[in-house]
């Protein structure tokens, strides 16, 4: 990967020098993390690419290293779905009952539950395709742990990947679950994507995986993004850690033994895939561009306009609208699009930005960052969940925004 110096681009290279040994020091060296990858670049050209800490067996963390990336999924279904919506094939007000016709006439939770039958009322308004970009559907996750909604959810195991259920089975399954809300009513983080996902394999007549891989991993030249590592390159995945409360640290996942290296039975476009920071860092440098990368279009500037502005009801942040215990994103000032957080409000979140950017994150801590005022990405690597157990994220952006020294603007 070519790095280009950071001053010509408006950056100081010993403050983002100093992001490194922060890292090192508060991560590397007290093994909160096993390794890190962070990548910076502005105009899509890496100004900065560091790398520390090990991916497997003392092997150190390296530009070939692949990580899961888990919710950083989600915007590459969501740029999948609105590829059909250019082509007319689906629209975001389109009731989703339209390609899920299982879940016509599914209702709002009203009681029951556990060894009582669910019981339900109509919902408000029917469920729509944009609600399902923006989290809005009345769905949920099974580990948000907050009711008889999410205790069905963790009963019919619909989120194992490789289990029995397929993404078919999954929506006859979830048509017999109540919505939490009605639609449009809450934000609540959810399984909505890996529906999203269903629909687009639907409309296509293609696994999503084939989908992916076909309209944007092909064109883009993503070779190092998939759902099953293929068997020449799981040499390259880091291990994976999850927190323990007494024993800290310790292995969710070897990456020469993976979960990954295996075919799921349901491509989870909300949670699924891995890939390298120089193939997301392409994915993200697309969206920077509105929908284009090196002579290919994947979406139209418009598109990607809707796309990253502000869709929760009424112009609300979540910080009014949800009722997750858990998101990717922090709540203050900051609203949802079609696939993305949103800043709508700078002040609120006490970190520096710019209205307008857009963002998210996975629950092995990786997240990536697209700031079209700054014409600014950064990307962030490593493999522990779940990924508020600590604050890098917010450390990370204060440290890269103070590195600038003369606005894109300018």
């Amino acid at each position: 990967m070519q790095i280009d110096d950071p001053a010509t681009l408006g950056f100081d290279a010993g403050r983002l020098k100093r992001i490194d040994r922060f890292l090192d020091e508060r991560y590397i060296q007290t093994g909160r993390f096993k390794g890190t990858q962070l990548l910076v670049s502005r105009e899509g050209r890496p100004v900065h690419f560091a790398n520390a800490g090990t991916m497997r067996d003392g092997r150190a963390v390296g530009p070939e290293t692949l990580f899961r990336i888990a919710s950083m999924t989600k915007p590459v279904t969501s740029v999948a779905f609105m590829m059909l919506v250019e082509e007319g094939k689906v629209a975001l007000d389109d009731p989703v009952h339209r390609i899920l016709p299982e879940w016509k006439g599914i209702g709002v939770y009203d009681g029951g539950g556990g060894s009582a039958p669910f019981v339900t009322k109509p919902t408000a308004a029917p469920m729509r395709m944009v609600d399902l970009l923006r989290h809005t559907a009345g769905l949920t996750y099974s580990f948000q742990n907050r009711g008889n909604i999410d205790a069905a959810y963790r009963a019919t195991k619909i989120e194992d990947w490789y289990g029995a259920h397929d993404l078919d089975s999954v929506a006859r399954t979830l048509a017999g679950i109540p919505l939490e809300f009605s639609p449009g009513e809450a934000w609540n983080y959810s399984i909505a994507t890996d529906i999203l996902g269903l629909i687009i394999e639907r409309i296509e007549g293609k696994k999503l995986n084939q989908v992916f891989r076909d309209r944007i991993f092909a064109p883009l030249g993503m070779d190092d993004t998939f759902f099953q590592v293929p068997a020449d390159k799981i040499d390259r995945l880091a291990d994976c850690y999850t927190m323990h409360p007494e024993k800290g640290a310790v292995m969710y996942d070897r990456g020469d033994a993976s979960a990954w290296s295996r075919a799921p039975t349901q491509f989870s476009g909300g949670g699924g895939l891995v890939s390298s920071a120089a193939d997301y860092h392409r994915f993200c440098a697309m969206l920077l561009n509105k929908g284009a990368l090196d002579g290919v279009r994947i979406l139209g500037p418009k598109t990607v306009e809707l796309m990253t502005i502000n869709h929760l009801p009424g112009g609300a942040d979540l910080a009014s609208m949800s009722r997750s215990l858990f998101s990717e994103a922090t709540n203050a000032g900051v609203g949802f699009g079609l696939g993305f957080a949103v800043t709508i409000n700078v002040a609120p979140s006490l970190v520096p930005g710019s209205v307008g950017e857009f963002y998210w994150g996975g629950m092995f801590s990786t997240a990536f960052h697209i700031d079209p005022v700054e014409r600014l990405i950064f990307i962030f690597m490593t493999q522990l969940s779940p990924s508020s157990t600590w604050p890098v994220r917010r450390e990370l952006k204060t440290m890269i925004y103070s590195s600038i020294t003369k606005s894109a603007a300018c």
